[in-house]
């Protein structure tokens, strides 16, 4: 069975027992979440966050571009969110690549030069840090007072914030 289907089969199990319900499209706590695609950190276990809460948006590296800012200014534009909180990890992927080398393996394997930003890193938290003085500069998101941002330690799952430096 291919790992999709294996999917469509647990999601009918996890549907089956639950009552249909219809939650709110705004998070209950007025919240976005910027974080890393990586598979090692499940947001809503690691903060104890159930549906409906907090709009999670998941990138490589958990950076902030030009499409995350567009999420963010509607979440926050239409659908009333006032804090952002950003999460970096250790052990991160962007850390073990650079810019100019993993554009150029794309470029050689496909023969065209990606137009999208790698925006790989060495230092998590400078990261962080340009991570949140990129929300906090937007003139697209109103409410830049409540941003954070944070470190998810992979091996220990705990968060240790980053001061913004600004």
């Amino acid at each position: 069975m291919a790992t999709i289907d294996e999917l469509l089969a647990n999601n009918r199990e996890f549907a089956a027992p639950l009552a249909e319900k219809h939650l709110d499209v705004a998070p209950s706590r007025r919240l976005a979440i910027v974080a890393c695609m990586d598979s090692r950190l499940d947001v809503f276990a690691a903060l104890g966050l159930g549906d409906g809460e907090a709009h999670i948006l998941r990138n490589a590296g958990g950076v902030i571009t030009d499409d995350v800012i567009r999420s963010l200014a509607v979440s926050q534009r239409r659908l009333g969110t006032r804090e952002v909180m950003l999460i970096h990890h250790t052990d991160c992927g962007l850390e073990k690549i650079t810019d100019d080398g993993f554009r150029a393996e794309l470029e050689e394997m496909t023969g065209i030069s990606p137009s999208f930003a790698i925006e790989s890193f060495s230092d998590v938290e400078a990261d962080v840090r340009q991570s949140i003085l990129r929300v906090r500069r937007s003139p697209f998101i109103p409410h830049r007072d409540a941003v954070r941002g944070f470190v998810y330690d992979v091996d220990t799952h705990r968060l240790r914030e980053v001061e913004a430096g600004d």
